[in-house]
């Protein structure tokens, strides 16, 4: 009780995230005797001891230079052809874009900002609405969630002890029903708030759709090949975040003659500061997360559940609410750490396949981070637009609506999160 009560007063003042992990966490060691100092140290340096993780900065860096290399203004270019003309326009290029970024940025705050800076100003110039834009965008980013690489998905997998390759795989089919509904709901919103937005366009040509994709097709392919390659046993995900990166330099450099060592620095630097962060959370959670074992919270959290039902959906949808809360106060990457270590054993005791949950768990603490109070993607993309937070969330509240009735389908159906896992595994 002290470490969390410690933990949430240092987060309400303000102190960046990595530090409240590591103040709280040095905190319950000193306050218990029976723990010398030395053991929360070795714990620093352990949680960045492992291979696995090496995939995370691989894939941000690989993600950095993709940006910085021509991929991402195609795949704009792809996206607005294919979905522009519909009622709605480039709200519906927004979500295209973040299916398809899914495999290339695994980042669903980096997929959020960039595309507030490209589509924000032009999308709100359509006649959409502030709120609107700013929504759209926040929200369409969860696809990034579940479309590999995800580097949520990889840190669930390594703090989980749970395959990555199944993981990739069974965030597919959410993805695409993510981009499906949210297209719909965007359809439906469109014509009954923004008639004027209903008359749409003529369908593009069927050379355009040809060219565009014949101009993206590398990045499309990253993904595929990414999935492969780790199914086959080609490369670990560790090798695959190597290989991403190879990719992108050699795509860069010689397929689309965009990427100079100029704008390779720019990529390297930006990896630096975004892998820096991502780091200093990591081996400060890994303080919080040996002191959750100590005490037995797992344990202790799976006797309760199972004292209250052993129904497997009850105890699936007790553990969604709970993370839908905790999303909502924390940064997605912290709740993962946190809370992945004390839940996998709690739905793995009640019959609920691993797999299934990482994939729910990260649409739903993903999802916090676009409402308040401590939404990151939220204000991340109302302060680039400008845009108030009471406007936001008036106008989030039928993308809100949809996203949660995805994930309890998601919850209903397990088949349908691992029917490819189970398929190809």
């Amino acid at each position: 009780m002290i470490l969390l009560g410690l933990f949430l007063i240092l987060l309400l003042a303000g102190l960046p995230l990595a530090f409240c992990l590591l103040i709280s966490g040095f905190a319950y060691f000193i306050s218990a005797e029976s723990l010398p100092m030395a053991v929360a140290i070795q714990r620093i340096v352990a949680s960045s001891q492992s291979f696995p993780l090496l995939a995370v900065p691989f894939f941000i860096l690989a993600g950095h230079i993709m940006n910085h290399s021509g991929i991402t203004q195609r795949l704009i270019h792809f996206s607005n052809l294919l979905v522009a003309w519909i009622a709605g326009g480039l709200a519906h290029v927004t979500i295209i874009l973040s299916a398809l970024m899914g495999g290339v940025s695994g980042s669903a705050i980096a997929d959020a900002a960039m595309q507030a800076r490209i589509l924000g100003g032009p999308m709100e110039g359509s006649g959409l609405g502030k709120g609107f834009s700013a929504a759209i965008i926040t929200v369409s980013a969860l696809i990034t969630a579940c479309i590999p690489p995800s580097i949520g998905l990889i840190l669930y997998g390594f703090v989980g002890n749970v395959s990555i390759g199944q993981l990739f795989l069974a965030g597919i089919v959410p993805g695409i029903l993510l981009t499906v509904t949210l297209m719909l709901s965007v359809f439906l919103y469109v014509r009954r708030v923004y008639p004027e937005q209903s008359a749409g366009k003529s369908p593009p040509e069927r050379h355009a759709i040809l060219s565009a994709f014949n101009s993206c097709k590398w990045a499309l392919l990253f993904p595929i090949i990414l999935i492969v390659t780790i199914r086959f046993g080609i490369f670990t995900p560790s090798e695959a975040g190597a290989f991403a990166v190879v990719y992108a330099i050699l795509v860069g450099a010689l397929a689309y003659k965009e990427l100079s060592l100029s704008k390779l620095k720019i990529a390297l630097e930006d990896s630096v500061d975004d892998i820096g962060m991502i780091m200093l959370i990591i081996v400060s959670a890994g303080v919080i997360g040996y002191a959750i074992a100590y005490e037995q919270l797992p344990v202790a959290l799976a006797e309760s559940v199972t004292s209250i039902t052993n129904e497997p959906l009850f105890v699936l949808f007790i553990s969604l609410i709970l993370l839908l809360f905790v999303g909502m106060l924390m940064e997605g990457t912290v709740t993962v750490l946190l809370l992945t270590p004390i839940l996998v054993p709690v739905i793995e005791t009640a019959g609920i396949s691993p797999v299934h949950f990482g994939v729910l768990m990260m649409i739903m603490v993903t999802f916090g981070g676009t409402t308040p109070p401590v939404g990151v993607s939220m204000y991340t993309v109302c302060n680039i637009l400008r845009c108030p937070t009471e406007t936001f969330v008036k106008a989030a509240w039928p993308l809100y609506a949809t996203v949660l009735g995805l994930i309890g389908l998601l919850a209903l159906f397990p088949s349908l999160v691992l029917f490819l896992p189970n398929l190809v595994y």
